[in-house]
């Protein structure tokens, strides 16, 4: 019954001390790609964890849960996790374990359906705003021209994905400007942006006390822009780049002294402008190669009592 206990111990460590690590390196900023995959396998390896410990539990609790669990295991992989001196604690733990996936599914599923429902209503609004031709359907990556009086630009994800940019925009940007705009907002669509923002925001406010997903979500917020401007960067240069940001983002106000929700934006300026060194590739493949064993590691701990049982 120790395996389901240092599950639980792993995740709880995880969750407290990835996020300090994380934000104490200094290598992020520098690899916002890397950074993202690193995150995922992290809260990836968290999830496993309480999976895992809830596996472990409910089979020491109940014995048709141990039947169909160690079904196909030999009598001494059995015996060597002794599942029989769990107890209540061990009943107690797995149903804690199990509504807490049905709460994270259930958290889950709110935010697809807030998604879907926002995401309903802008289209709604951009058909009435730019109505279609008559014959003309909507196309994947249609580019859709909208009166504004303020320069923005964003990328309406669905199942027909379309980027929308203001008259306003076309006016104040250039055209290697615009060019690095759409780049970006396509630097989201391509990568899939939109489902790391969703997830992360599901996993922080259904646990807000948990360090590690509030910790993701922030980042995943962070690093997706990151990621995005280098996307556009590496094709029209970060000179370029750092310009369409500063003629999108100035009547916002978040260039003042005043904290304003854009506030990451003068950041991204400046790390565009000061153009930080990339690490060098073999660090990069050993960081992402790293990142994929977290999650691996779970599994090794539930593994080990078999494998004394087999050695």
């Amino acid at each position: 019954m120790m395996v389901p206990v240092a599950l639980l111990l792993l995740g709880i460590l995880a969750s407290v001390a990835a996020p300090r690590l994380l934000g104490r390196a200094d290598w992020p900023d520098r690899e916002p790609v890397v950074a993202l995959w690193v995150w995922q396998c992290v809260v990836a390896a968290v999830l496993l964890c309480c999976a895992l410990s809830m596996t472990l539990s409910a089979a020491a609790a109940w014995q048709a849960v141990r039947g169909r669990v160690f079904a196909p295991a030999p009598h001494a992989v059995v015996e060597a996790y002794a599942l029989g001196t769990g107890g209540a604690w061990a009943a107690v733990t797995a149903v804690a374990l199990a509504c807490g996936g049905l709460w994270s599914a259930a958290m889950l599923v709110r935010e697809v359906v807030r998604v879907r429902r926002c995401r309903g209503r802008d289209r709604a609004e951009l058909l009435l705003r730019a109505p279609l031709l008559p014959g003309e359907q909507p196309s994947e990556g249609r580019l859709v021209v909208l009166e504004g009086e303020r320069p923005d630009a964003w990328w309406l994800s669905g199942a027909a994905p379309r980027l929308v940019v203001t008259t306003a925009a076309l006016r104040r940007l250039k055209d290697r400007q615009l060019d690095a705009l759409l780049a970006h907002e396509q630097g989201h669509a391509r990568a899939r942006h939109d489902w790391l923002l969703h997830c992360s925001a599901a996993l922080a406010d259904g646990f807000p006390r948990v360090p590690v997903f509030a910790a993701f979500r922030d980042e995943m917020h962070r690093l997706v822009e990151l990621a995005a401007d280098d996307t556009a960067s590496r094709r029209f240069g970060r000179v370029t780049t750092a310009l369409a940001l500063v003629e999108l983002n100035h009547h916002r106000g978040v260039f003042g002294p005043c904290p304003t929700p854009e506030s990451h934006v003068p950041q991204r300026v400046d790390r565009l402008l000061t153009a930080p060194e990339r690490l060098p590739a073999p660090r990069r493949l050993r960081l992402t190669a790293a990142a994929a064993l977290i999650p691996v590691i779970p599994v090794l701990v539930t593994l080990v009592p078999a494998l004394r049982a087999l050695g």
